[in-house]
């Protein structure tokens, strides 16, 4: 069955090419499909165009439906081109005539992008969740390392004295900026466009105010030609936001696959959590950092595949929008699991013993020491060029343990203070 079907035979091989790969995708946007079909059969039935018993014979098939999403088993089957049309054969399947009212005053058009929108509205805030987990447990582990420290570098040359503490929370408090971002796309994904049609509304006196509060948004995007450009727009948003997200967790990742390495040893983990080598017994390798590594790249990616898909369509629709789907789909459920895998193995992290006075890091305190001129009455400039010529003749001898006062800084990190950013920000969930 298709929407579109007017009688006329098409083409085998044109139908494959423009269905694709839908059937296998929309398994993920089906419940809101449903949910979108129940609001928008409640209008229908408040301005007369579905009656009482109709609308009563509707919502208990579209709960059953719904349910029926939620079954792992749950697919599409090869005669219907998309979930819209599987949702509209099984109700008029059960229902006869009734069911071939639902796709009254709606167009396939505003169906997908209101099941999309609902999508990622949903979506967003489960990875909003699973984004503030994962910043509560490097919290902990800032908290819990905190004294330890560790030897900070700038060009991977031994620079200056770090700390677990700061290590830890630096990337929580860089998982702020993502939770802003995730904030703003689900502002704009928020706006119903269900009642745009094909893009031009309808000539039915449909209420678009009621769908809108049915289905739980905050507004509706209310210019019906702006509507269907939302298609696409949403995409390059949401990919941007996941890009922002992949990028603060593939650069830890990178940190996580660094620190593990012989050369350096400032992390482990238990060997159940690593894999080995099929020919070197003694490979304890960070598998799923490389991983994360190279999913979240691929996840950045994507903001340059949604620009070069739509950067260049005119106002209205366009089968070019299908495209927009699987990748960003795929991008979504991706950075779950992410989310999910990342915060489960670096909770169970590791921290190992760095003996500072090793001789690879005799140089880390020399702004240290430099400082330490300073304060005795030296200029800094004076104090740099002390310390450098003690550095150039192999005369330097460190001193560590000086302490770092100021906000942010080894000994005064501002945990307190980045809680309270993250909790200004996530005030909808629940921040310890």
């Amino acid at each position: 069955m298709k929407l579109w079907d007017k009688g006329a035979d098409i083409d085998t091989k044109i139908i494959d090419f423009t269905v694709g790969n839908d059937r296998e995708i929309d398994v993920h946007i089906a419940k809101y499909d449903v949910q979108a079909t129940r609001a928008h059969v409640k209008m229908l039935n408040k301005i007369g165009i579905l009656t009482d018993e109709e609308l009563k014979s509707l919502l208990p098939q579209l709960d059953i439906l719904e349910a029926h999403t939620q079954n792992p088993d749950f697919f599409i089957e090869p005669e219907y081109e998309d979930i819209h049309s599987k949702l509209e054969a099984e109700l008029t399947l059960i229902l006869g005539d009734t069911g071939k009212k639902v796709h009254t005053a709606r167009s396939r058009n505003d169906q997908v992008l209101v099941a999309l929108q609902l999508y990622y509205k949903e979506q967003l805030q489960q990875i909003k969740a699973r984004t503030v987990s994962l910043f509560e447990t490097l919290m902990h582990l800032g908290e819990k390392h905190k004294d330890k420290l560790l030897p900070g570098y700038t060009h991977l040359q031994v620079a200056m004295p770090s700390s677990f503490g700061l290590w830890f929370t630096a990337y929580a408090e860089l998982l702020i900026d993502d939770v802003i971002l995730i904030n703003a796309t689900q502002d704009i994904v928020d706006q119903n466009p269900l009642g745009s049609a094909a893009g031009y509304g309808s000539s039915f006196p449909i209420d678009r105010q009621m769908t809108t509060k049915e289905l739980g948004f905050a507004t509706m995007k209310y210019n019906v030609v702006a509507a269907q450009m939302a298609r696409g727009k949403s995409e390059r948003t949401l990919a941007s936001t996941l890009g922002s997200l992949a990028n603060t967790l593939s650069r830890f990742a990178m940190d996580v696959c660094l620190y593990m390495s012989q050369n350096f040893g400032f992390v482990s983990f238990p060997e159940h959590l690593t894999t080995g080598s099929s020919i070197m017994p003694h490979k304890k390798n960070p598998d799923v950092f490389e991983l994360i590594r190279g999913k979240c790249n691929q996840i950045q990616s994507l903001s340059t595949e949604m620009v070069l898909i739509t950067n260049n369509l005119p106002s209205g629709y366009h089968r070019d929008y299908q495209l927009l789907k699987e990748n960003t789909i795929s991008a979504v459920e991706t950075i779950k699991d992410i989310l999910e895998i990342f915060d489960y193995v670096i909770g169970q992290v590791i921290v190992k013993e760095i003996d500072l006075n090793d001789e690879k890091y005799k140089y880390l305190f020399t702004v240290d020491s430099i400082n330490d001129l300073v304060v005795e009455g030296k200029s800094f400039r004076e104090a740099y060029q002390q310390i450098g010529g003690q550095v150039q003749d192999g005369t330097y001898k460190p001193e560590a343990g000086k302490n770092h006062t100021h906000i942010g800084s080894i000994h005064n990190p501002g945990f307190a203070e980045i809680k309270a950013k993250m909790r200004k920000v996530s005030t909808a969930l629940d921040i310890k």
